[in-house]
This record gives C-alpha cells, sequence and structure tokens, in this order.
C-alpha cells in the first residue's frame, strides 16, 4: 500500500484531545439534537461566536464575500433566507413562501410569498425581489437552470420548470438561491442585505464576519441573541478546538465524529449529533482496460470492504452510519440498507468468475482530507479488503484544490481518477440522480442497468404521490446494488460541540441548513 501522508489514528486523537483540553472539567451532550428538558426561559442578549471546519469552494473576497453563493461558510440563512427550508427530518417547510401549488403536470409551480417580510434596509420583500433572485440564480446556478421561466403573478411567483419535478419545493431550499433585494445581475446581493435573523455589519474576507440582530425579523421574537460572529476555519481542526478551549468560540461545527468516545468522557462540554450526515463516495472509472468496469469486479470490492468496522473504528458506536452505495442516507425516509454488506466468500468467487482467481491488484486510489476523518476511513477499508484477496494502493492529495483536481479534465478524469468524493444528503431526486451517466461521480456510468435506473428516475419526477416514488427510489437503489457505479461504505453523523450556556442550537444531517435564530446563552 503507498504511504499517505495522515498520522496515525490514536496519535491524532491523542493530539486533538490535548488541544481541545482533555484534562478540563466536562458534561455529557445530548445525542438527540436540542435539549430535551431545556426549562429556562430563553434569554435575549449577547454574543454567539461560532467557528466552522467545513471548506466553503465558493467562498468569496472583499468584493463579494457578502453575497450569499459567496459566504464566509454554507450557513447563509444567518442573514438571508430561501422560499423554502429543509428540517432536521429532511422534510420541505415554509421560509419566505407559505404554499406551493404545481400544475397537473409538475411543470409549472405558483408560489405563494411571505407578507410583511423586510430586508435589513426596511424595504418590504416583493415578488419582484423573488423574480429578480431567480433570474440570477438561473444564470449562476446549477440547480436553478432547470428553471426556463420565472414571473410575478400579483402577490405570487410562477415558475415553470424544463420538465416535471414532483420534488421542486426541495429545490427552492438550496443554500445557494437566497432572496436578495431586485437588482441588475452584475450587482445583485453584493450589498449583503438579506431577510435574514442578522445583518452583516463587518467583514474579514475569508476570516470572519460579525452580524447584528435584525429587529425587523419576519419570525417574530426571534433571533434571541444580539450578535452573531462567524469565523472560518476550514480544515484546522485543531486550531478551532483550541480556540474553543480558549474561550474564543461558544461552539465548534464539524468537529471529528471520531473523538466522540473521548467526548463522552470530557466534562465541560456539551455535544450534538445530527441524524446522519455527508458520507464518502468512491468514484469508479469505468473506462475500456481498467479491471474495474468489470461489474463483477466491482461487486467483489463492494462485498469485501467490512463497513461495519470501518464504522466501528472510525466512528466509534454512535457517530457513523454504514453506507448502502447510493447518494441516500439514513436520514432519507426512503433509504434501503444493503442486505449483505460484507460476505468475503461471495467476493473471491465473484473474482474468480472474473478471471482472478488469485486475488487482484486495483489502481491507486486516491482521497484528500476534506474531514479529518478520511484518512482513517479509507486506511480501515483498505486493510479490510485484503480478506478477499485484493489489494488497494491508497494514496492522499493535498486538500487544496483536489476538486479541480479530480474533475477539471473530462477525459482525462474519465480514464485515470479512481477517487473519494464527499457528498450530502439532500432528497432522494436530487441525490439519486447524481449517479446519472454523464456526471463524474457515477464514473460515467453506462449500460441497460444505467438505462433503467434513468428511467425510473424519469418517471419519479412525473409522480405526484409520495408513496409510490418511493417505491421507485427502492428500485433505483437495487440496481445500484447490482451494478456499483460507485461505492459508498460509510457515512459521519455531523458533530457540534457547545459550551454548557449555549441553548438551542440544532445540530442539522444538512450542516449548511443549520439556523440561529433559536440560539441563547445563560
Amino acid at each position: 500500500m503507498r504511504q499517505n501522508q495522515s498520522m496515525p489514528m490514536d496519535a491524532m486523537r491523542r493530539r486533538l484531545l490535548m488541544g481541545a483540553g482533555a484534562t478540563t472539567a466536562l458534561t455529557l451532550g445530548d445525542l438527540l439534537g436540542p435539549a430535551a428538558a431545556q426549562t429556562a426561559a430563553p434569554r435575549r442578549g449577547g454574543k454567539f461566536v461560532y467557528t466552522n471546519t467545513y471548506p466553503n469552494n465558493r467562498m468569496g473576497d472583499a468584493r463579494n464575500g457578502r453575497h450569499p453563493q459567496h459566504w464566509l461558510d454554507l450557513n447563509n440563512r444567518s442573514a438571508y433566507n430561501a422560499l423554502t427550508w429543509v428540517d432536521e427530518n429532511l422534510e420541505v417547510q415554509p421560509e419566505l413562501a407559505t404554499a406551493w401549488e404545481p400544475s397537473d403536470d409538475l411543470k409549472v409551480w405558483d408560489i405563494t410569498l411571505r407578507e410583511g417580510v423586510t430586508f435589513h434596509d426596511g424595504r418590504e420583500m416583493t415578488a419582484d425581489d423573488v423574480v429578480s433572485s431567480y433570474r440570477f440564480h438561473q444564470a449562476s446556478t446549477g440547480y436553478a437552470k432547470q428553471i426556463v421561466g420565472v414571473e410575478k403573478v400579483g402577490r405570487k411567483v410562477r415558475m415553470t420548470l424544463d420538465a416535471p419535478n414532483s420534488e421542486f419545493p426541495y429545490i427552492l431550499a438550496e443554500y445557494h438561491l437566497m432572496i436578495m433585494p431586485a437588482a441588475e445581475k452584475e450587482t445583485i446581493g453584493l450589498a449583503g442585505i438579506g431577510t435574514g435573523p442578522f445583518k452583516i455589519v463587518s467583514l474579514d474576507p475569508k476570516r470572519r464576519i460579525i452580524l447584528e440582530r435584525h429587529e425587523t425579523y419576519w419570525r417574530q421574537g426571534f433571533p434571541y441573541l444580539d450578535r452573531l460572529e462567524v469565523v472560518s476555519s476550514p480544515g484546522r481542526m485543531e486550531g478551532a478546538l483550541n480556540g474553543f478551549r480558549g474561550g474564543l468560540f461558544d461552539a465548534v461545527i464539524g468537529v471529528d465524529p471520531g473523538l466522540l468516545p473521548d467526548l463522552e468522557r470530557t466534562p465541560d462540554l456539551k455535544y450534538n449529533l445530527s441524524s446522519s450526515g455527508d458520507q464518502a463516495i468512491m468514484i469508479i472509472p469505468k473506462h475500456e482496460g481498467t479491471p474495474l468496469n468489470d461489474k463483477r469486479v466491482r461487486q467483489a470490492l463492494a462485498l469485501a470492504i467490512d463497513r461495519e468496522k470501518i464504522v466501528r473504528i472510525v466512528y466509534g458506536k454512535n457517530a457513523g452510519w454504514v453506507g448502502n452505495d447510493s447518494h441516500l442516507t439514513p436520514a432519507n425516509a426512503s433509504f434501503t440498507p444493503l442486505p449483505r454488506i460484507h460476505d468475503v466468500a461471495r467476493a473471491r468467487a465473484l473474482l474468480a468468475e472474473a478471471g482472478h482467481p488469485n486475488g487482484i491488484t486495483l489502481p491507486t486510489f486516491y482521497f484528500a482530507a476534506t474531514w479529518p476523518e478520511v484518512p482513517r476511513i479509507f486506511q480501515v477499508l483498505a486493510e479490510s479488503v485484503k480478506e478477499a484477496g485484493i489489494t488497494l494502493p491508497i494514496e492522499q492529495r493535498p486538500s487544496d484544490g483536489y476538486r479541480k483536481w479530480r474533475v477539471e479534465d473530462v477525459e482525462k478524469t474519465r480514464k485515470h481518477r479512481f477517487a473519494y468524493t464527499p457528498a450530502g444528503p439532500r432528497n432522494p431526486g436530487v441525490s439519486l440522480y447524481r449517479m446519472r451517466p454523464d456526471n463524474n461521480e457515477s464514473g460515467y456510468w453506462s449500460g441497460p442497468g444505467c438505462d433503467e435506473y434513468m428511467a425510473l428516475y424519469q418517471k419519479s419526477l412525473a409522480e405526484s404521490s409520495g408513496d409510490k416514488r418511493r417505491a421507485i427510489y427502492v428500485r433505483m437503489q437495487e440496481i445500484l446494488r447490482d451494478e456499483v457505479p460507485a461505492i459508498s461504505p460509510a457515512g459521519r453523523r455531523n458533530l457540534v460541540i457547545h459550551k454548557p450556556n449555549v441553548h438551542g442550537l440544532r445540530n442539522h444531517s444538512q450542516f449548511w441548513s443549520m439556523r440561529f435564530d433559536e440560539v441563547w446563552k445563560s
């Protein structure tokens, strides 16, 4: 196995915990999310400072850092709102829209806007602002490219799609699609004015943003805080934990979930786990000449991976989950667990059928430590497949520029990149679409199985019944299990730590959908 650059698991864990104050007095966190027995009345006022270790590839600078698409981190609902919001159960909820009504063919959606919403500058939000925002999003954001028409119809906004989309309300919740005051496409959003609970007062590009309470926020009585400060710490978890210990931060978002067993024994700290979270995807190229072009080899690799061992070693008892080779997570109601997650004998038999009775050495698999535990995932994975006769060389790449390196040249990527990518949880329609044949994440999958999969996807878009869509999604996951266009061995439950005097901080499987409206400090 090619040597990677990560430090041993136990050494890294000890170092991080020493930096986080393993010798100080601590209290047990709440596994269930919001404190179930919170009896004190929320207190208004005060300042809350958090740091986020997740990277944001679209982070802006002094010219555009106030813009919602170039925010310091992805939690841009601090200052902005979308038309809808996805809650902690991954269900769509009203935000700036109060209702949405589709046409019979699910191609035209009439959206009723919330009344009495004001921007930070005191102006009332109107349908013109929504139309202007979405005309910008149509040109700048992939999620909005399906919208071929957006127009004002009285107080409502009508959106026309290029094809039916039964789950379109989820799209309206995407963190890219915030509502801004109407302006020309070249200047819209640059002033940093939104409708969210806090308004921007200071920006240190790529480092820190300071916000203060929006006094006429549409959610009456919120926010509780006077001031919110956001500090960016992408990939710098050790520094974030040291800052937490030193009192610089009230909370850290994106802590390595593998630290949970130690955090459970560490006093004066509370933690909060989401129901699921991001997962590690193995992208499998299928070009002519690679052994991975043979479905049997891919099936053997999927069966040889000891997924429960990865979760046990990397995440411990509570902080991880076993993937099923789709982009769905256990938080999705349609998620279907694998019936067989580890079968060495079957993996060996498949390799023999494929002409490798004595085992196989696969091409080098590349990854970057976009989360602290990623190197540990693939160290355990590479070791576990040896039992089935599979040698998997692994090599760590620098995090800086990794995504560009992985996808910048489609032809080169198609032929050479056997690599990892992180994937966040979304609704089934978006998640399962990521395995389409022209997407890098599917390894440019093709063939009869792919054709059936995409036909089912198109059918689901035009299906208004949620129960019938779920049946389609189950079949799509069965196809992925058989074809193995990609492998998702394990996922993390997002972990937030915070001081004991912080209340109302609710974690989220989609960390970018966290809200800070209800946070208060005692």
